[in-house]
């Protein structure tokens, strides 16, 4: 049943094994200056400043994610309990002066914002608490309050969040989770009527307690190497294998990689000795190239979800990148309306640099920035741990050799990446078209002419899977039994596009189907077709939180004082294949339904 918020194991391995903010290296130190002394500023040669939430007055707390208390290890009753509201709003540390404890820090990272160096960013609005291990399950996560105060990090800003964007992160990293896609996570939503904020206009404030295994990002690694600091890059390093990953044991093992089998490289060995240099593909490998392996691979698999399910992050910087692989940072993301390639849900990325299309490339970019970071260590090979280079580096005479493999290294990763994801890809998506096998054809047959199809006339990404889901075979067996039920997938106004009349649009659908009918026969036959509905009805979701839905709901929350409608989409986000959630039929149906003609490819601020 879970344990209470004070019985939850906590720990702080992240403050006790890196270098924390000079200026304020104690816990007391911290606390015991004046709240407004930790403002902006820079911080150099630490992880982290030790930095207290700011009180909030009259906190209200909104609503909380079961899914989330499970996870974490705790009570389901524990979110009525007034020690529990008290910390997800900041106004309770598990600390004090006479017996110590856990101290809540901000994390000191940069970025490459829009293919642009930024210098120092940091968690600005995000203050750690502590990190939990479920009793149960043996996982660690880190427990942070996002729009909890200013940070040596807050640059211009106030260090808050305003309701708009606290509500849209809380339920779409809660909604990403149950499809299955690595995310941080939402534990509940946290009202603050005292506090407006000034954004586009003056807004409530809100808090969300959020959780992840890591919060460090590319951008944690990008500061230090742009500041020359050799020590705390490879403390980080270190620290991400041995304290993130589970040591270095963990991280892939050398592969081979034949022309014939690219799939090879998704089944890599494990266990290899930390000090153990290895030749992959005829290139040496340390520990520390094993270690950017584990992340690209992670990342690949991660944006390729992405892809298969039609999510844009709408902001991917350097900072905004996990080193785990998740999901981060919600800002101006969305979930695709019709599938458009150039759709990119951020008003401010006029050169669609995050579209949609892109995200495979920009992650990867921001992967060779991560590269770049560790190409030293990378490049050292088997010499990275010789005193010398520990102390000093590359020589001037080593270091063209160095730069010679960390290059050949990073190229090397580069074909790994393309190879995880498009595996990745291809599994998800032939999943979602419900086949058990992959053929060559598939990609240029079923998936790319689907995609071709769905833009030419303007129809729904997500609908499109969850309608062909509850079609039987025998729906579709004659052409022109496939023609009358190419209308399923219309909009309620119809279809899109140029140059199409309603034959040619229902034509088009139909051959598409004759070859989906034949390859669908073919992984299940006939006999097992009510089968294979199921299977892909628990894939392509009934509900996903679009743009005009988090708009409804903020709106319902913010100026109607709905607060019920937050745990009512909350229940449909957790559960998203469900047909029906007994809730309002009326509503659901609704929510689940077409997308308001004019409220398609909405786009957001970064402030949202």
């Amino acid at each position: 049943m879970g344990s209470s918020l004070s019985e939850l194991p906590k720990s702080s391995v992240f403050t006790s094994k890196l270098p924390p903010d000079p200026a304020f290296e104690t816990p007391e130190s911290s606390h015991g200056a004046p709240r407004e002394t930790l403002g902006p500023r820079m911080v150099k040669g630490a992880l982290y400043t030790f930095v207290r939430p700011e009180s909030a007055e009259e906190a209200e707390l909104l609503d909380v994610s079961p899914k989330a208390m499970k996870d974490l290890g705790l009570s389901p009753e524990e979110e009525h309990t007034s020690q529990f509201k008290e910390l997800v709003s900041g106004n309770k540390i598990f600390w004090n002066e006479e017996s110590g404890g856990i101290y809540p820090w901000a994390q000191c990272y940069g970025g490459w914002q829009f293919g642009s160096w930024a210098g120092q960013l940091g968690d600005g609005r995000a203050i750690s608490l502590f990190e939990c291990t479920n009793s149960q399950t043996n996982v660690r996560f880190e427990l942070q309050l996002k729009g909890a105060g200013r940070t040596p990090y807050s640059r211009f800003a106030d260090g808050k969040a305003v309701l708009r964007s606290s509500i849209r992160e809380y339920i779409v990293s809660e909604a990403l989770s149950a499809l299955g896609i690595p995310t941080t996570r939402a534990l509940a939503i946290t009202l603050l009527p005292k506090s407006k904020v000034l954004r586009e206009r003056m807004e409530p404030g809100a808090i969300v307690a959020r959780f992840a295994e890591t919060w460090i990002r590319i951008g944690t690694f990008d500061l230090p190497r742009a500041r020359g600091d050799r020590e705390l890059l490879r403390k980080l390093a270190t620290f991400a294998a041995e304290d993130v990953f589970g040591g270095w044991g963990t991280l892939p093992g050398v592969v081979s990689l034949p022309q014939s089998q690219p799939s090879d490289v998704d089944n890599p060995t494990r266990g290899i000795p930390r000090d153990d240099v290895q030749k992959h593909q005829g290139v040496e490998e340390n520990r520390f190239a094993r270690l950017y392996r584990e992340i690209v691979r992670r990342n690949a698999k991660t944006v390729a979800a992405w892809q298969a399910y039609g999510f844009m992050n709408g902001v991917l910087n350097t900072d905004n990148t996990s080193i785990y692989g998740l999901s981060l940072d919600y800002g101006p993301f969305a979930f695709m309306d019709n599938f458009d390639p150039q759709y990119t849900p951020n008003h401010d990325d006029h050169l669609l640099r995050y579209s949609y299309k892109n995200q495979p490339t920009i992650i990867w970019w921001n992967l060779v920035r991560l590269g770049e970071s560790l190409g030293e260590l990378i490049g050292a090979g088997s010499r990275v741990d010789d005193e010398g280079f520990v102390k000093g580096g590359l020589t001037e005479e080593s270091a063209p050799e160095a730069i010679k493999l960390a290059e050949d290294i990073i190229e090397r990763t580069g074909d790994e990446f393309k190879t995880v994801f498009l595996n990745e890809y291809k599994r998800l998506m032939s999943g979602r078209l419900g086949l058990k096998s992959q053929k060559e054809s598939d990609f240029q047959e079923l998936f790319s002419e689907i995609l071709d199809t769905l833009e030419a006339l303007e129809l729904d990404f997500n609908h499109f899977f969850r309608r062909l889901s509850k079609l039987a075979v025998c729906d579709v067996e004659t052409e022109e039994k496939r023609k009358e039920v190419a209308s399923v997938f219309f909009h309620t106004e119809g279809f899109g596009g140029i140059g199409y009349t309603d034959d040619s649009a229902r034509a088009r659908i139909a051959k598409w189907l004759e070859s989906w009918r034949q390859r669908v026969l073919e992984d299940w036959g006939l006999e097992n077709d009510e089968n294979r509905r199921k299977s892909m009805m628990g894939i392509n979701p009934n509900f996903t939180p679009r743009g005009w839905i988090l708009d409804e709901v903020i709106e319902r929350v913010e100026r109607q004082g709905d607060r019920q409608i937050l745990g009512r989409v909350m229940q449909m986000a957790l559960n998203p294949f469900q047909e029906e959630w007994g809730i309002d039929k009326e509503e659901e149906e609704r929510l689940c339904g077409d997308v308001p003609r004019f409220k398609r490819a909405m786009m957001c601020s970064c402030s949202s």
